[in-house]
């Protein structure tokens, strides 16, 4: 990788889903930069903003500009599943497109997808960039949590609670189908804060021949009704169930349907009427809670400082209650998963 050069344009990006969270990392990154003494530039639609720029793309950002979103849901960037090394040639665009807008050093705020991608250009061609975790699904190694979750665990829990008036008002189970495809930590959250009689994620094998006993017992007993939190990866055989054959351009498919699949087993089991609810999209919107403004600003501020330092193939990361910075490498290469340990807290209060 070549040597460091000097910086004093910086642009940022973000990729892949929105989280809440991202105006605050915006807002801390281009205030921390322009003390500094760095041009800032929004680079719009993610990667994909700087493999096909428009008119629109490239955006100015100054401190009085961003001083009243760290409020706001979503990204004033815009974000795109854009993938500039699904085709030959494309992740040499994205390196010219820099250089042709003067842009010498950029922070990428996303998840595995959008952080390889900034990994890979920094391997390839020497990009100076910085990473910044953020995924509601908290999968994201070697930093203790990202941006996104604790807002996106809240909603789902408010979700869940509300849920269970209803169970009860009609005697239903009611199954609660939660984001999550490798990792059910926004699942084990929510199934835990919000007392669910049992949570399924995609780390641990589903046991129905247990959820049909304890609810027949509970049946028995009067309590004809129960919650069921899933995550969407969750299977009941070999395969994902999918809302389409389609894959996005980093090969993922379009989870969804577990829910209904898992509330027809249960009713045919259980004799219980039992609906399934998907909560979709409504877990990544709204404005982020006081922890996601707090965790997204302290990285913001860390991925600024990092730019200053030259620390360039490094994303900052949570350890414990410091902001320290990490390698892409470790951070992009394993998918961080529930342990077992504390699915055998969720395990305690089932039934």
């Amino acid at each position: 990788m070549s040597e460091s050069r000097q910086v004093r344009k910086v642009g940022m990006l973000t990729g892949g889903g929105d989280a809440p969270g991202l105006n605050g990392v915006i807002r801390a990154v281009t205030t921390r930069c322009e003390e500094y003494g760095y041009e800032v530039v929004g680079v719009k639609r993610g990667w994909k903003g700087l493999l096909s720029p428009e008119s629109d793309s490239f955006v100015p950002l100054d401190t009085d500009g961003v001083r009243n979103i760290l409020e706001e849901g979503g990204t004033i960037l815009g974000s795109s599943r854009t993938n500039p090394y699904k085709n030959e040639g494309d992740a040499e665009k994205v390196v010219e497109n820099m250089k042709a807008q003067g842009i010498d050093a950029l922070v990428a705020i996303g998840g595995d997808d959008t952080l390889g991608v900034a990994r890979r250009l920094n391997d390839d061609f020497g990009v100076q960039v910085v990473g910044c975790p953020k995924t509601i699904d908290n999968d994201l190694s070697a930093t203790d949590t990202t941006f996104g979750y604790d807002t996106a665990v809240s909603i789902a829990t408010d979700a869940i609670d509300k849920l269970r008036t209803t169970a009860k008002s009609h005697e239903r189970i009611v199954v609660v189908e939660v984001m999550g495809r490798h990792a059910g930590w926004i699942t084990w959250g929510a199934g835990l804060a919000s007392a669910a009689n049992f949570t399924l994620i995609p780390e641990v094998d589903p046991d129905l021949d247990r959820m049909q006993k304890v609810f027949k017992d509970r049946a028995a007993r009067g309590e004809k009704w129960g919650l069921v939190a899933v995550s969407e990866g969750v299977t009941l055989g070999e395969e994902f169930m999918t809302q389409a054959p389609e894959r996005d351009e980093f090969g993922h498919v379009q989870l969804g349907g577990i829910g209904e699949t898992l509330a027809g087993e249960l009713e045919n089991r259980t004799g219980i009427e039992t609906r399934h609810v998907v909560l979709g999209h409504l877990q990544r919107g709204g404005t982020p809670t006081a922890n996601d403004r707090i965790l997204s600003t302290r990285y913001g501020l860390r991925a600024a400082e990092a730019v200053k330092a030259d620390e360039w193939g490094q994303m900052v990361a949570l350890r414990g209650n410091d902001v320290v910075t990490v390698s892409l490498s470790e951070a992009t290469d394993e998918t961080k998963t529930v342990p077992e340990d504390l699915y055998k807290v969720l395990d305690t209060f089932f039934g």
